[in-house]
């Protein structure tokens, strides 16, 4: 099975030893993303619906550089500092998978990354 390390300039650069992507056997494994501004490379001050919305973004980007849409995800799983942040992050992330939904796991953590409120990954099917 090949194994491609996929990485775009368009979603933050990986902060520690880890890929933005990663494709194989027919599918895009992207890592968790946080509301970094891929541009400054600092966390997207504001609220978690703030928040959960820069992060969505950076994971369209990788999306967008393999030719894939959010049409193309098949699951993800969401990482909330607050589950009463809930209702907020599923509101956005409705935006983001408004028809057939992929599949998902919505969990609480004690802390992420740079403290951020929420955390998105995804598995996406390679046209």
């Amino acid at each position: 099975m090949s194994r491609e390390v996929i990485s775009t300039t368009n979603a933050p650069a990986a902060i520690g030893p880890y890929s933005q992507a990663i494709k194989a056997g027919g599918f895009l494994f992207i890592s968790g993303q946080i509301p970094l501004d891929p541009a400054t490379g600092a966390v997207v001050p504001g609220c978690v619906g703030c928040q959960a919305e820069q992060s969505l973004k950076n994971l369209s980007a990788i999306l967008a550089s393999q030719g894939l849409t959010t049409a193309d995800v098949v699951k993800t799983t969401v990482f909330i500092k607050d589950m009463n942040d809930f209702a907020t992050v599923n509101e956005v992330y409705a935006k983001y998978f408004a028809e057939n939904a992929p599949a998902r796991s919505c969990v609480e953590v004690g802390r992420l990354p740079k403290d951020v409120l929420v955390e998105v990954e995804a598995i996406a099917v390679c046209k």
